[in-house]
């Protein structure tokens, strides 16, 4: 069970979060929609783990992989070593095998300035589903890709999912996208931001502000 209760995240004098509370069971998934500014990646980085300067309380599982707007990976470090340096239990073959897995093992060599973006997302990916996370948190993962590259990372990211089964949070600004990755549909607004809505229906129909 992932419980999330955001009493109040500020920074300074300007509270962006307030009385923001959902919970998760294993497995589930949901979609964070909301407008630009709202306090939505603010909110993934409570969840992650990776801001602990807030009031209230999150309970998630250990074992917790992130997939950022940018790909963040380590432009010194070959695209094997990006992957093997997080994951550092993965075996010369098993890295590999992650890397065949999502299409790029040819470039397992390379450093990630020579990568598409497309590639440096697959990436990205592939650093985190290596370690089978129980909760995967996605910020916008598909911001800036054309249309195809963006059809072939849902679809990658659909594959990855129905193969390790991780909760999954995902922020995005796209419907179609949150009605392909989600079952339940978190809606961020006004000013500290609370969840407006939040459904367990299908996300259907729906548009994110701009």
């Amino acid at each position: 069970m992932i419980r999330v209760d955001v009493r109040r995240k500020a920074f300074g004098d300007d509270v962006i979060l307030k009385d923001v509370r959902f919970e998760m069971a294993a497995g589930e998934s949901v979609a964070i929609l909301g407008p630009s500014g709202v306090g939505k990646s603010t909110l993934l980085r409570l969840i992650a783990g990776i801001d602990p300067a807030f009031e209230g309380k999150i309970e998630r599982p250990a074992n917790i992989a992130m997939v950022f707007q940018e790909p963040v990976l380590l432009p010194w470090r070959s695209v094997l070593q990006n992957l093997t340096i997080v994951h550092p239990a993965l075996g010369g073959k098993a890295a590999l095998a992650a890397l065949d897995r999502i299409g790029i093992v040819d470039k397992a060599g390379l450093f990630p300035g020579q990568l598409s973006l497309g590639q440096q997302r697959r990436l990205a990916l592939a650093r985190a589903f290596a370690g089978r996370p129980e909760l995967l948190v996605m910020d916008e993962p598909y911001v800036s890709l054309d249309p195809q590259t963006a059809e072939e990372m849902l679809e990658l990211t659909e594959r990855l999912i129905a193969e390790t089964r991780p909760a999954v949070i995902l922020v995005t600004h796209s419907a179609g996208e949150a009605e392909r990755l989600a079952g339940r549909l978190s809606r961020l607004a006004g000013h500290p931001a609370t969840l407006a809505e939040h459904g367990r229906d299908k996300v259907a129909h729906r548009e994110a502000g701009p």
